[in-house]
């Protein structure tokens, strides 16, 4: 695949955008590690890519997966937090997912199929890391593809880290007819413009949204994290940099047997961080328990476990040094 370089024009016009917003607002949090930025040419999209470190490292690269709803630019204040020698002696990427960040979603997209996050995964790392494994990061939606691909590719994982990518319940049969019929139900609440991103009236109101989720969020993370998580349109308004159509329902369901199957297959060394605070029985209210997650990772082989202290779901938000001295310690 072809090397594709930064847009000058494009990055000029960035930089000049952040030196405003600096400058509005000098209180905004001053990332330690600026990155670099490119787009490459990937399965009919051009999918944006942030990097750090060093690209010419013969180290294997370390590779950061994002969330549901979140960009690559998520993952700054755990790099910040990584010592310098670790940063400087190897080359540090993360991608946002298709249809997220500034990675567009394809022409005429209505909706998304898990296992095209897997072929995106493959063509990414055939671009950066061609015949070398890699260190593999993911958080939450992130880290539950992580674990399938190191499960269907396991020689191109050399250790694998999954930050609260718990997976879902356990699904019946019985539930196809009905899950089948949710998912047309919300295609054509998305055709009809129904199903649609919240709009803000500008970046500071998309901050306070990213602190009502997460009210550990200092404000000055808080400023910054709503530049990269949502962009004004031409009227204005402030959205999500998230496609609609990711609201849409999975017309499959999730069919447990077949993860730990993945999971089983699994050869890396992996490390599973869960938070303190990690939701689990507000999301499912009983029907995926913490318990049940801990039992289903004894299906991987070589599995250690961590938790991160006083942090809930985006422990890479709330205790960034932490996360980054687990990281840097598992892979190193």
């Amino acid at each position: 695949m072809t090397q594709t370089s930064l847009a000058p024009s494009g990055l000029l016009a960035a930089t000049q955008r952040w030196s405003a917003l600096l400058r509005n607002n000098p209180r905004m949090y001053q990332s330690l590690r600026p990155f670099q930025t490119e787009w490459i040419p990937l399965r009919g999209l051009r999918y944006h890519v942030r990097h750090w470190g060093s690209a010419t490292s013969t180290e294997p690269p370390l590779v950061l997966l994002h969330g549901w709803m979140d960009v690559g630019a998520s993952y700054q204040f755990v790099v910040d937090a990584f010592s310098e020698a670790f940063v400087q002696g190897r080359r540090i990427i993360a991608p946002d997912w298709r249809g997220f960040g500034l990675t567009q979603p394809p022409a005429g997209n209505d909706h998304y199929q898990f296992p095209d996050y897997l072929a995106d995964l493959e063509r990414l790392l055939e671009h950066y890391s061609p015949g070398q494994a890699v260190d593999l990061v993911g958080h939450s939606m992130g880290g539950n593809i992580a674990m399938m691909y190191a499960g269907v590719r396991p020689e191109r994982i050399r250790r694998l880290i999954n930050l609260e990518g718990f997976g879902m319940p356990a699904n019946t049969p019985e539930q196809a007819p009905a899950r089948y019929a949710q998912w047309l139900n919300e295609l054509h609440q998305y055709e009809c413009g129904t199903l649609t991103m919240k709009a803000y009236d500008s970046a500071e109101a998309v901050a306070q949204r990213l602190i009502k989720t997460n009210p550990r969020l200092p404000q000055d993370k808080a400023d910054w994290l709503a530049q990269h998580w949502a962009q004004a349109n031409a009227q204005g308004e402030w959205r999500i940099l998230g496609d609609a159509a990711h609201k849409i329902i999975n017309a499959q369901l999730y069919r447990v047997e077949e993860v730990l199957a993945l999971w089983r297959a699994i050869t890396a060394p992996t490390l599973a961080v869960e938070a303190t605070d990690n939701h689990m029985a507000h999301w499912w209210q009983g029907r995926y328990t913490l318990e049940q997650y801990h039992e289903r990772l004894q299906a991987v082989s070589n599995c250690q476990q961590a938790v991160v202290q006083d942090a809930g779901h985006m422990l890479h938000h709330d205790q960034p040094q932490a996360v980054a001295a687990l990281i840097e310690g598992f892979v190193s």
